[in-house]
């Protein structure tokens, strides 16, 4: 074989390890909205020293699943009304767009994976399994994004999908009758087997509208202002302090700085 055809083999490293296991604590509950996370519990329950709990930590604020707070430490995020409508308004584009790529693909075979994830939501449903329900709910989009072939369209909902996880308690709490889920999920699935783009769209949109209605009564996604959304979440500031500790500090946007008068 020539040496240009060998590939590199993909290790993953130990921040990465680390930060995923701490993405699906988050995802799962097990670290749920505003628990702090300790570094040195962490790192013993790791078993790995602080160096790679630290560069996983800072993955996590970085992509918006922590937030600091100087002198306490790193939290999990809450998710403030604002944040619940972005989430689903962003999930709104990505899934449209990826949507209409499976529509002009081989809709048949995608559309017989997400058989198996509403058939999943069923079972759920039907044994009375909430985290199993949600986990399946959310895997039907997760199929769905992945099922487009875009690999930017997977990478901006990565985020986006650990985020909805940790909405998904919330919102089951808000159906009469858990069926609603899987009735609504196969519709979907019925408009992308019959290649019809409008239907699968507006089912689509009408999906993550019902769910930021629920969430956020009063607000829709195609009426009316937008919920605001903290600016000082979205811009990071990290340093290393005296101690080699490392320090988060969310940077206020310019938009909220207020200048000091002068002294004279």
């Amino acid at each position: 074989m020539p040496l240009a055809d060998i590939e590199p083999v993909s290790r993953e490293s130990t921040a990465g390890i680390i930060a995923r296991q701490l993405r699906d604590a988050i995802m799962n509950g097990s670290l749920p909205p505003g628990a702090q996370l300790g570094e040195t519990e962490l790192a013993a329950q790791f078993q790995v020293s602080r160096g790679p709990l630290r560069e996983a930590m800072q993955r996590l604020v970085s992509e918006g699943l922590l937030r600091s707070e100087r002198h306490r430490g790193l939290f999990v995020i809450n998710l403030e009304p604002g944040d619940v409508y972005d989430i689903y308004s962003a999930r709104s584009a990505i899934e449209r767009a990826a949507a209409i790529r499976i529509l002009r693909g081989d809709r048949e075979r995608v559309a017989e994976q997400l058989d198996e994830t509403v058939r999943a939501m069923a079972a759920a449903a039907e044994s009375g399994d909430p985290t199993a329900l949600s986990e399946a709910d959310l895997r039907f989009h997760e199929v769905l994004i992945n099922a487009s072939g875009s690999r930017r369209l997977v990478r901006m909902a990565r985020t986006l999908l650990i985020e909805t996880r940790m909405c998904l308690s919330a919102l089951q709490a808000t159906y009469q009758a858990i069926e609603e889920r899987v009735v609504e999920h196969n519709r979907i699935i019925e408009a992308i087997r019959a290649g019809d783009e409008d239907l699968t769209v507006s089912l689509l949109e009408a999906h993550m509208e019902d769910a930021v209605q629920r969430l956020v009564p009063g607000a829709s996604l195609h009426s009316g202002a937008a919920p605001g959304v903290p600016a000082d979440g979205l811009d990071i500031v990290s340093d290393v302090d005296g101690q080699g500790n490392l320090v988060v500090a969310k940077k206020r946007s310019a938009a909220r700085k207020t200048r000091k008068p002068r002294k004279r």
